[in-house]
């Protein structure tokens, strides 16, 4: 792990999943800089199935996933973490975690109670290369390095939320399920249906559709649609062109895939993509 700390925090170490909510703003002494109310950003590198058990602490904290795909478990929900997309835990709020497919993945713990954001939530957002690069460039510079507030006030202005209609994927805990799960998150282009699915791991289609059903509130189409989608807003915001999107996500056809999208979304694909000046 690879840690850059600032001043006063010497021995905080909390695990992984994320927290990201501080509220107010960061104080100031008169004639004094402003106060940097980033603690701690941790760099890992996320292994398969590692966990991270429920627990919480005052400081709220922001995780990153640049590679790694993760499982956030707060406030009685289960969030989806990709690689490209971030959650923010408010401070005091009991949260675990746990690593689907290893990767590399940041965490950023903050000051209680000083800080520019406002999200009292769990929040999701996702990251583009801008923000991604800034908060490299924050790991990686010193915190009394000349460029940090201009490059800190940057990052919290390009840290908003997904939108209402953002896509919530909730993943099954039953080992049948989740073991589809977990291949369709890290590949969702994978064409096979329900019936070869029950042969991969030994069930039957009955089963499996009502495992689907019952865990994630949606049949298994209209969750590995959802998976889809969502793995392609990700793309999308990173540039990436519609038709290549819905080939990487698994549509063979821009058109199918642009249905499906409106369908989740409410939206097309190109309204995700990013606004040239």
């Amino acid at each position: 792990m690879e840690a850059n700390e600032y001043p006063g925090t010497a021995n905080l170490r909390e695990p992984r999943v994320t927290n990201n909510a501080p509220e107010g703003s960061a104080p100031t002494d008169a004639g004094s800089p402003a106060v940097s109310p980033i603690l701690c950003i941790d760099r890992d590198t996320a292994q398969d199935r590692e966990q991270l058990h429920l627990h919480a602490h005052p400081e709220p904290m922001l995780t990153w996933s640049s590679t790694a795909t993760l499982v956030g478990s707060v406030a009685g929900r289960d969030w989806l973490i990709p690689p490209g997309y971030g959650l923010w835990v408010p401070g005091g709020v009991e949260h675990a975690g746990s690593v689907l497919h290893t990767g590399e993945m940041v965490t950023i713990t903050f000051a209680p109670n000083r800080g520019p954001l406002a999200w009292t939530e769990p929040t999701c957002f996702t990251v583009g290369s801008l923000l991604g690069e800034i908060i490299t460039h924050l790991h990686h510079t010193a915190p009394g390095d000349r460029t940090r507030p201009a490059a800190e006030t940057l990052m919290f202005q390009l840290l908003t939320p997904l939108p209402p209609h953002h896509i919530h994927v909730t993943v099954p805990t039953d080992p049948r399920a989740r073991t589809i799960a977990e291949q369709l998150v890290a590949h969702p282009d994978d064409q096979r249906e329900l019936a070869a699915w029950a042969d991969h791991v030994h069930t039957s289609v009955r089963t499996l559709s009502r495992l689907f059903r019952a865990e994630t509130g949606l049949s298994f189409a209209a969750w590995r649609t959802q998976v889809r989608i969502r793995a392609a807003v990700s793309m999308l915001a990173r540039g990436t062109s519609v038709n290549a999107t819905a080939r990487a996500v698994g549509y063979r056809k821009p058109s199918a895939f642009i249905a499906a999208f409106r369908r989740v979304t409410g939206q097309t694909p190109g309204t995700y993509l990013p606004q040239l000046p």
